[in-house]
């Protein structure tokens, strides 16, 4: 009789223990509990795309947290968009700027080519360009102020403070 009472203690604590570390794993994904709120600032660089800044956290205030740096899209610069020209092809525009990372087929006349990269400091980096078809020729196209390519080496490639 006392085993099984003992037992039906050992696994009500088992249960009430893994019930406390997943609350706890949840709270953690869903904030950083031991961080402040910290401000984030939202600018355009004189490189080009827009650049938000965010502080860096760290768990208890003093442990640093590793964030690796995260690249998705394709990166467009300057010099690419300098060379594309209406009347290019589809083909064409390919070679130049890669594949679209977007082709919508109820607007199959256009291609988006997002970009964003965020580093593992904070700092994140985003631009856009869009190609517009008529008669499968460039008709227009359409992009924010963009880095050059030695910009983006330099984001992607400059030592870590």
């Amino acid at each position: 009789m006392q085993s099984i009472q003992l037992s039906l203690i050992s696994r009500r604590s088992t249960i009430l223990l893994a019930l406390i570390a997943s609350l706890a794993l949840n709270a953690c994904a869903l904030r950083n509990p031991f961080a402040k709120e910290s401000a984030n600032s939202e600018k355009v660089s004189p490189a080009g795309g827009v650049v938000q800044v965010v502080k860096n956290e760290k768990l208890f205030g003093f442990v640093p947290i590793y964030r690796p740096d995260i690249q998705q899209g394709n990166f467009i610069t300057q010099e690419m968009v300098a060379q594309l020209k209406n009347g290019m092809t589809k083909d064409q525009v390919r070679f130049l700027l890669g594949t679209p990372l977007l082709i919508d087929n109820f607007h199959q006349n256009r291609w988006d080519y997002p970009f964003r990269l965020k580093n593992g400091d904070g700092q994140l980096t985003a631009s856009r360009v869009v190609v517009f078809f008529e008669n499968d020729k460039v008709a227009k196209f359409e992009g924010g102020e963009l880095p050059t390519e030695k910009d983006y080496l330099m984001r992607i490639a400059a030592p870590k403070k």
